[in-house]
């Protein structure tokens, strides 16, 4: 147990998605891919079986997933969170938090935290995740306009293009972090 006078460890983990759509009350998580932060080849990727058939069609346009292919190949859903789970724990392990980092948090949050609590009734990252956008408009001023993946990979790690894979997506955020966070602490 930790000491109550020393902070634990945060360890960030990047973490991105793939989904059939815009919320996971009716829409299936699809893909999940996470790397840390600070050492974005130690990474974890898994497709998962939709938990429902219902499909916005540009969700999977972008991803390039097949519905058909996740509900023969893809891993149960109980499963998978089970993994990202054990994942977890290796990475972030006793007296560490694994703190969750996402472009767009609030999106990619509320299907992890969903299917944690649903399959696995608790959530590792908690009740909060550090949302890079949000970060640079605090680090740098402007506005929310100006936080988009083009605008701040233009400016802090130009020629990143999220190829919406749910891993290499993940491991390119954690990189735009690094360098934000470098440009923040320069300041």
């Amino acid at each position: 147990m930790p000491d109550a006078d020393r902070p634990r460890q945060e360890v960030l983990v990047s973490v991105d998605i793939e989904t059939a759509g815009p919320n996971p009350h009716d829409f299936a998580m699809l893909s999940i891919g996470a790397c840390l932060v600070d050492d974005p080849d130690i990474g974890f990727y898994v497709e998962l079986q939709p938990t429902t058939d219902r499909v916005v069609p540009s969700a999977l346009a972008v991803s390039g997933l097949s519905m058909e292919t996740l509900k023969n190949e893809g891993m149960p859903a109980a499963d998978a969170m089970r993994a990202l789970q054990s994942w977890l724990t290796e990475v972030a392990p006793a007296g560490s938090k694994p703190i969750m980092v996402a472009f767009n948090a609030p999106f990619d949050w509320m299907f992890i935290a969903d299917y944690f609590h649903r399959f696995l009734g608790e959530n590792p990252f908690g009740h909060s995740a550090i949302d890079v956008k949000a970060f640079a408009l605090g680090a740098f001023g402007g506005d929310w306009a100006s936080t988009s993946m083009p605008n701040l990979a233009r400016l802090f790690r130009p020629g990143t293009v999220l190829a919406h894979n749910a891993l290499s997506d993940a491991v390119d955020q954690a990189h735009l972090f690094q360098e934000i966070r470098r440009a923040a602490a320069a300041r």
